[in-house]
C-alpha cells in the first residue's frame, strides 16, 4: 500500500513538473513575438539627414480583414515617396503648405497575414526619436490606434536617428531582445523551481 502511494505521488510530481515546462516554453516562445506583433516602422534606428527607404509593417491581429492602415508624419521628418503596393489604394494628406503629413492605404489583408508599405522620407538633420502614429482599421468597425507608449498594448513604432560610431551601424532597438532576456530568466527560475519541487 505504501508503495502504491508513494509510485502516485512519484507520478502526480512527473505531471506537474511537465505542465511547468511545457508552459514556461509556451511563455518563452510568446513574450518575444508579443513585442513584435504591432505596426512598426523598419528601420528602428538610422542616421541624421539621411534618405531612408522605410517600411511601415502592418500584420492583422484579429480573424476579420484589415480595410484600412493609416500613418501620420512627425513634423520633423520630410517624405519625398511611395511605393505601390498591390492590391492597396494609396491617399496622400498633406497641408496647406502642401507638405505630406500622412498616408492611408485602403485595401483588405486577411488574417494571420501581414502588409508592408514602403515610403522615402529624409531625416531630421539632428539626432532624435521619430514616432510613428499609426492606426489600423478592421473590417469590424474596430479601429486600432499605434500610438501609445513602448510598454502599452498599442505602442507607436520609433525610429532613433542618432550618428554612427566610427562607422558603425547604429543599433536597432533592445526592446525584443530585453523581452527574450526576460523571458529566459523567468523560464530557468520556473524550471528550477519545478526540479527541486520534484
Amino acid at each position: 500500500m505504501t508503495l502504491s502511494f508513494s509510485q502516485a505521488a512519484r507520478s502526480s510530481a512527473r505531471r506537474r513538473t511537465r505542465r511547468t515546462i511545457a508552459t514556461t516554453i509556451a511563455f518563452v516562445l510568446t513574450v518575444p513575438a508579443l513585442g513584435l506583433a504591432h505596426a512598426v516602422v523598419f528601420p528602428r534606428a538610422s542616421t541624421p539627414g539621411a534618405y531612408e527607404r522605410y517600411i511601415l509593417r502592418v500584420p492583422n491581429e484579429k480573424k476579420v480583414p484589415t480595410t484600412r492602415v493609416e500613418i501620420h508624419f512627425p513634423s520633423d521628418v520630410k517624405v519625398v515617396s511611395f511605393a505601390d503596393v498591390q492590391g492597396w489604394q494609396l491617399e496622400i494628406q498633406r497641408d496647406s503648405a502642401a507638405r505630406i503629413v500622412g498616408a492611408v492605404w485602403t485595401g483588405s489583408l486577411a488574417p494571420e497575414r501581414f502588409v508592408e508599405f514602403p515610403f522615402v522620407a529624409v531625416n531630421p538633420k539632428t539626432p532624435a526619436e521619430i514616432h510613428w502614429p499609426a492606426f489600423q482599421t478592421y473590417g469590424d468597425g474596430e479601429r486600432v490606434e499605434w500610438t501609445g507608449a513602448e510598454d502599452s498594448k498599442s505602442p507607436a513604432s520609433v525610429t532613433t536617428i542618432a550618428a554612427a560610431l566610427s562607422g558603425a551601424p547604429v543599433a536597432p532597438s533592445s526592446t525584443p531582445f530585453a523581452l527574450a532576456c526576460a523571458a529566459l530568466g523567468i523560464a530557468i527560475v520556473s524550471l528550477g523551481l519545478a526540479l527541486r519541487r520534484r
